[in-house]
């Protein structure tokens, strides 16, 4: 039966060629697996590795991070994104400590009731951590399955979630769930690559579909294709003596929780210059008197379905105006504690920056 073969094939890969070193492999704490599934969350690899690394340095134990600081774990999170993820994590350490007396559930629904766990992360921490029989599917698996089933049926639809995790199911070794899923998730990684798979390489040649039929391009298919938009971005850097106003993004939008400058979003490229500059200070909040001290260039950055086009203005004021008395004011010390956003922080490490601030 082909669902054996390829089930038989790939254990043996995992055991004779699998190679692939991961700090979280094999691991079998719960907090941990849990964790490094969070990181990896929308991210490479070798990008959440550092990250997974840091966070197990720094809070050791589900305790440790339950006890910390919302400030001192974003600022950790800082550059990773989706921000959504560290809010949902501190969230969830918290119940479980709080709630659960710091013991992980075992049973899969009970992971799955978790804030901010979704049927992926509880299936990897079912078998990683308890050996339980639930097939783990990620993009790396749904790619395997999609070129080796020959399956079209597209990948981002709900209907067909439940057919891929049917497959899945059905080829996971019930005896050994954890090595199933890891070689599974491996095999994706570095065999069946999104972008030139490893096909001479593949022991699975006799049964891909993809494969035999010459359409490994053309799987897995992806039925959404999200309308990318573009947004403007311009930060007023507000400077009195050694203190810059910084504001935290509370709203529920991109970089929720992160700090940022003064923002004004437009619709379109205001072209700022001098006299805009002086118009719009003038007008908004009374500011007379003030120096401009540099206008930057754009600088972009890419995320899922938008693009941000961020301009920075450093502006010298002699006082704090009283319309912007109810921000945070900071120095240089005090902001290099906060998490900034990506495009921020790329600003900030420029030359233009000024360098009393960074």
């Amino acid at each position: 039966m082909k669902q054996q073969q390829f089930t038989c094939q790939l254990m043996d890969w995992h055991k004779r060629e699998n190679e692939r070193i991961l700090p979280w492999k094999g691991e079998q704490d719960p907090y941990k697996i849990w964790l490094s599934e969070v990181i990896l969350q929308q991210t490479r690899a070798e990008q959440g590795l550092p990250y997974y690394q840091a966070f197990i340095q720094k809070y050791p134990t589900i305790e440790d991070l339950a006890q910390a600081p919302d400030s001192e774990v974003f600022k950790l999170w800082e550059g990773l994104g989706y921000y959504s993820r560290c809010k949902n994590l501190l969230h969830t350490a918290r119940y479980i400590v709080n709630e659960l007396g710091g013991k992980f559930p075992v049973a899969y629904e009970a992971i799955l009731s978790l804030k901010g766990i979704g049927p992926y992360t509880a299936a990897a921490i079912s078998a990683f951590a308890y050996n339980l029989p639930h097939a783990v599917v990620d993009g790396n698996v749904f790619r395997v399955l999609a070129r080796c089933f020959g399956i079209y049926a597209p990948v981002d639809a709900t209907e067909s979630r439940k057919i891929f995790t049917a497959l899945a199911n059905g080829l996971l070794d019930k005896e050994q769930p954890a090595l199933y899923n890891q070689a599974i998730m491996d095999f994706g990684a570095t065999i069946c690559k999104p972008v030139n798979p490893l096909c001479s390489q593949c022991p699975q040649q006799n049964l891909c579909e993809a494969y035999l039929n010459g359409t490994i391009n053309e799987l897995p298919v992806k039925e959404k294709k999200m309308a990318k938009k573009m947004r403007w971005f311009t930060y007023f850097i507000f400077t009195v003596d050694d203190k810059t106003l910084v504001h935290q993004r509370i709203a529920k939008d991109i970089w929720q929780n992160l700090y940022e400058f003064y923002l004004v979003e437009t619709d379109a490229n205001s072209n700022w210059d001098n006299e805009k500059i002086n118009e719009y200070l003038q007008n908004q909040f009374s500011i007379k008197d003030f120096y401009i001290k540099y206008i930057s260039p754009f600088l972009s950055q890419q995320l899922t379905h938008q693009t941000i086009k961020a301009q920075f203005i450093s502006v010298q004021l002699p006082h704090i105006p009283p319309m912007l008395q109810h921000y945070e004011w900071m120095n240089k010390q005090q902001m290099e504690q906060l998490a900034f956003p990506k495009i921020i922080n790329e600003y900030r490490q420029s030359e233009s920056f000024p360098a009393m601030l960074f």
